[in-house]
């Protein structure tokens, strides 16, 4: 009978032996965020890994750049600073009208306090599966970090909203005390609502109730504890945000006064008058203001003058 030392040591090479076949057939592991080059991060997944890659350019939005949703800005503003003070704070739902500034007021919200130790996550919709194991490997940091999920929706049947419920409140453990999510979405309910649903309405006395597909519906957004509802621009909101753009990119108050027509046009061929309208009819402009003579040459164009007989 064979000696039980060398029987062991017989299994173990052959163990050795398999994982090494095995190991190249295992997905790599995951890098380790490097905290220290950027404020914001973006998560990743690729050849069978995920990771969080820094983002080290970033939009230099400011909440003074910020115009006509002044409520909006107080009421986050405020969530965000009880956050980074350790007091109890809210995950936030920013849900209205495209263009009117909902992701860059999170974004704005970085650049006032990175300083303070905020951190940016920004978690594209299809990876909303992996949010527990973003958010355990934020846990415990000294960091206080808002996860972003920008432009929120789901159809019927898309089964990821059930990871967010469980990360905003329904698992068995607790979330993390340093991380806080805030989505935007032009959809107050995150998902499409359609006429027959309320056939499913039921009639108690006086009381309607809803039926148990538009009650799915609401649980998801009920778990985010602030709700920040954004609305169309009216035409003299729309003209005041056009001229903060045109100031801060260096056009004199004349050329913005003359510029209201242009920029009512503007927003009539886009169909909107919204903030992110706004400022690309203030790029373009400032942009045709700026151009000279010489950098038309450069371009090998020649100088508008030239072409029009204007001198």
């Amino acid at each position: 009978m064979n000696d039980p030392l060398q029987q062991l040591a017989g299994f173990l090479a052959r163990a050795e032996q398999l994982l090494e076949r095995l190991e190249p057939l295992l997905p790599p592991a995951s890098r380790l965020p490097d905290w220290q080059a950027a404020d914001a991060f973006r998560w990743r997944k690729g050849s069978g890994s995920a990771y969080l890659q820094a983002v080290t350019r970033r939009p230099q939005i400011r909440l003074a750049d910020l115009q006509d949703i002044d409520e909006q800005k107080r009421r986050i503003d405020a969530n965000t600073r009880q956050f980074l003070a350790g007091h109890p704070a809210n995950n936030v739902l920013l849900t209205g009208a495209r263009g009117s500034g909902k992701s860059s007021l999170v974004k704005a919200l970085l650049n006032e306090y990175a300083a303070s130790g905020l951190r940016l996550i920004e978690v594209d919709k299809v990876d909303l599966v992996d949010l527990p194991d973003i958010v355990d490997l934020l846990d415990g940091r000294r960091e206080r970090f808002i996860i972003f999920c920008d432009d929120l929706s789901f159809e019927p049947g898309d089964a990821r909203y059930k990871a967010l419920k469980v990360v905003l409140d329904g698992s068995l453990s607790a979330t993390a005390e340093n991380v806080l999510i805030y989505a935007t979405s032009n959809r107050r309910h995150l998902m499409p609502e359609y006429f027959a649903e309320n056939l499913e309405n039921t009639r108690l006395g006086e009381e309607i109730h809803p039926g148990e597909t538009s009650e799915e519906k609401i649980s998801l957004s009920e778990r985010f504890g602030l709700w920040l509802s954004f609305y169309p621009f009216d035409q003299a909101a729309y003209l005041n945000i056009v001229a903060h753009w045109l100031q801060t990119l260096g056009c004199s108050p004349a050329e913005i006064r003359a510029a209201e027509r242009d920029a009512l046009n503007w927003a009539i061929e886009r169909g909107s008058r919204s903030g992110r309208v706004a400022w690309q009819f203030a790029r373009d402009l400032a942009g045709r203001e700026k151009i000279t003579a010489g950098d038309q040459a450069q371009l090998g164009q020649a100088p508008a003058g030239v072409l029009t007989g204007m001198p």
